[in-house]
């Protein structure tokens, strides 16, 4: 029996490196937006980032300015709406999130806020909750 287990202890280990080998790893990042003023900008890296990688997971959380492109009837500086591409990226599966503690300093309504995106009680926090726990990396664009 001892020589049994001697002998299959490293087939064990060769099988647990093998599953470990094939299982895929997955690029997730998640993109923090804090202010308008580059707001197409970020969203026009995040379409880069998927047409080279596209099955990244990509996390959007938008706090302070950052949240007024996932506001309902926002335009950019040139008069096109936000609306679309993001709605573009969330077909691509990107998610969007906004801070619910910047909706309520601003005295800004939960409904003005887009379909695509979540609210989520603090970007701080959960930028933080990401990247700690779920092993995200983090852009600033």
């Amino acid at each position: 029996m001892k020589l049994f287990r001697i002998l299959m202890l490293p087939l064990l280990l060769l099988c647990a490196q093998a599953s470990q080998a094939e299982a895929p790893r997955v690029e997730k990042v998640v993109y923090h937006f804090s202010e308008a003023g580059n707001a197409m900008g970020g969203l026009r890296n995040i379409r880069n980032h998927l047409d080279a990688s596209p099955n990244a997971q990509i996390v959007v959380v938008a706090l302070g300015g950052g949240i007024d492109f996932l506001l309902d009837g926002e335009k950019d500086k040139n008069g096109n709406p936000y609306e679309v591409v993001v709605q573009e990226l969330a077909a691509r599966h990107v998610q969007f999130r906004v801070c619910n503690n910047t909706l309520k300093a601003r005295n800004l309504s939960k409904d003005k806020v887009l379909p695509e995106a979540t609210i989520v009680p603090s970007g701080v926090a959960e930028i933080s909750r990401l990247q700690a726990l779920e092993g995200y990396a983090y852009i600033k664009p």
